[in-house]
């Protein structure tokens, strides 16, 4: 093999600046999400099931067409009837601070709160 023809290595240890997973970007991604989905509705715990998972879906599959490469995603939704109550949610994860983040956004309306956050760990 000639110096010309030597191929480089191709396995990525970090990802590059442009690809780095940008919680601001992804928070109003989020944002879109909720009010498309959420605008104008009333809280039915029948419905709701099926509202956390096609809305996680639905983020998913927008963060997967930003172009996110090696990235794991891991979306969760919660919603939750407005009773005029607190709610306090927490999460912990163990990851490489330097290229793993996570972005959340809070939608209310009158009748219902949710919130969805969406995690994004690179895959080494």
């Amino acid at each position: 093999m000639s110096e010309e023809e030597q191929l480089n290595n191709t396995y990525i240890i970090r990802p590059n600046f442009q690809n780095k997973f940008r919680p601001a970007i992804v928070k109003e991604c989020i944002h879109a999400v909720l009010t498309e989905h959420l605008s104008g509705k009333d809280y039915n715990a029948e419905e709701v099931t099926d509202s956390t998972k096609m809305i996680s879906e639905e983020i998913k599959i927008k963060l997967k067409d930003m172009g996110y490469d090696r990235y794991k995603f891991v979306v969760q939704v919660v919603i939750g009837e407005q009773r005029g109550e607190g709610v306090k949610m927490g999460s912990r994860c163990f990851w490489d601070s330097d290229t793993d983040n996570y972005a959340q956004d809070l939608f209310m309306n009158d009748s219902l709160f949710c919130v969805a956050a969406a995690f994004g760990i690179f895959y080494y």
